[in-house]
């Protein structure tokens, strides 16, 4: 006000409007100029909503509905999936050119599509003898197609870097890699190895299993892990069997055949032990929770140090499920928040194809077209909700497999298995070279 008092001492003449319109001017100019009010006011962005995500299940189908299982999964329409194209490996869901190279924070590796790609298999069915299971190399189980083998996974609008196995041990140097849980992370540690490798013969590579105690005991099939060591980094790649992640504790350590408390809320005693030597942590539990493995396991429920009795909520194996991976998530976060150079990563669960009935009631997956229900994934959220809800807020990643794989129905071991047995399918693990390389390259370009 003292600049406008002082224009009215000098000039009295001039006409009150004009005065005051003069001041006015004076009043807005710095506004324009460092306008406070408005950066005070929220922006439209603040109060934006996201759309709900519709789960898709994992389920076993029948022939009625074996169809709207095959939709891509995410799209609103199944009109537009009646031609399904196969996209090859130069198309893409952007120009290269506008593809983004792979972010942790800004990829969402799940969301994508499935390409065709001439460079792919990334190894010998055939050749990987020494990391890879008679059972699972479909090419030495007189599986007559094999078109499965050439695809890759593209993630829409981010570039993955291609697999490049000098690439990965040199940033494996000096690093251990650990897969803990049950058959398909035994399916893809194989993979890992074969891809790591080649699929070649490679000698120098050390069975270093005796450091962290497995060995194969007397009368059993095989060690309850594997640990090989790449001496020319440092490098050394693991798996151990957990099915459930959870610790197992024997009820009647003098019997013959004892019983097992399986604690929700402790981690499995492997993990535990050996933690401080990982670099990269890789988890999986999942088709394990289920009444008929529990009674063969001869597992018993137990949280708390007590066991979960008929009638209590965790009785139900699904939210016992539920538990042991919150769990088990929170404890990580802790380990990582001790030791931040640890990268931890959830999978979700593998994806069962068995059609008109279940492993043991004849249920089969015959189909050998590639992508033949979609090739596409367009929603945002996990088809897998329990472990995407269980690393929320915790520095563990969540590595999702669930839904591309869900594409994949042709490429299941299926009938060609070692013991072929009339009737008996394989629809739950994969033929290698196949899906697990996916999930690998999906994990490697978070590392």
């Amino acid at each position: 006000m003292q600049g406008c008092g002082f224009h009215i001492a000098r000039s009295n003449k001039l006409p009150l409007a004009l005065l005051a319109l003069i001041c006015v001017s004076l009043f807005l100019w710095p506004w324009e100029k460092a306008p406070l009010m408005s950066s005070l006011l929220p922006s439209f962005e603040q109060f934006s909503i996201l759309t709900p995500v519709t789960d898709v299940p994992t389920r076993t189908s029948s022939s009625a509905d074996k169809k709207s299982s095959r939709d891509s999964i995410g799209s609103s329409s199944s009109k537009e999936m009646e031609h399904v194209p196969i996209f090859l490996a130069n198309d893409s869901l952007a120009s290269d050119s506008a593809l983004k190279e792979a972010n942790v924070e800004e990829c969402n590796f799940a969301k994508g599509r499935w390409v065709a790609d001439s460079t792919r298999p990334l190894y010998s069915g055939s050749a990987c003898k020494q990391w890879l299971s008679p059972m699972w190399a479909c090419r030495l189980m007189k599986r007559p197609d094999f078109s499965f083998e050439g695809f890759r996974w593209q993630p829409q609008g981010c570039k993955v870097p291609e697999f490049s196995r000098s690439s990965f041990l040199s940033r494996m140097h000096n690093k251990t890699i650990a897969l803990i849980g049950d058959s398909l992370g035994r399916q893809q540690f194989q993979s890992l190895m074969c891809m790591v490798t080649g699929g070649e013969l490679s000698p120098e590579v050390e069975n270093i299993g005796i450091d962290y105690g497995l060995v194969k005991a007397p009368g059993a099939l095989r060690p309850d892990g594997w640990v090989y060591r790449f001496p020319s980094t440092n490098t050394t790649i693991l798996f151990y069997w957990s099915a459930s992640l959870c610790e197992l504790e024997p009820l009647n350590t003098s019997g013959p055949s004892t019983h097992y408390a399986l604690h929700l809320d402790r981690p499995v005693t492997f993990l535990k032990q050996h933690l401080p030597r990982f670099d990269v942590l890789v988890l999986n539990t999942g088709h394990h929770w289920n009444r008929d493995k529990f009674r063969g396991n001869q597992w018993e429920l137990y949280a708390g140090g007590k066991p979960v009795v008929d009638g209590e909520e965790l009785a139900d194996l699904r939210n016992a499920k539920n538990f042991t991976l919150h769990s088990i998530a929170r404890w990580v976060d802790l380990q990582i928040k001790r030791r931040p150079q640890l990268k931890a990563f959830l999978r979700t669960i593998s994806p069962r194809h068995f059609v008109n009935g279940d492993w043991n009631t004849g249920g089969s997956c015959n189909n050998t077209v590639p992508l033949a229900g979609g090739s596409e994934v367009s929603q945002d959220g996990s088809s897998d909700p329990i472990p995407e809800a269980a690393v929320k807020g915790t520095r563990v990643k969540l590595l999702d497999i669930t839904a591309l794989s869900q594409l994949r129905d042709e490429g299941h071991v299926s009938k060609y298995t070692v013991k072929a047995i009339l009737g008996v399918h394989d629809c739950l693990h994969w033929c290698l070279p196949g899906i697990p390389d996916a999930w690998n390259e999906i994990l490697c370009a978070q590392l």
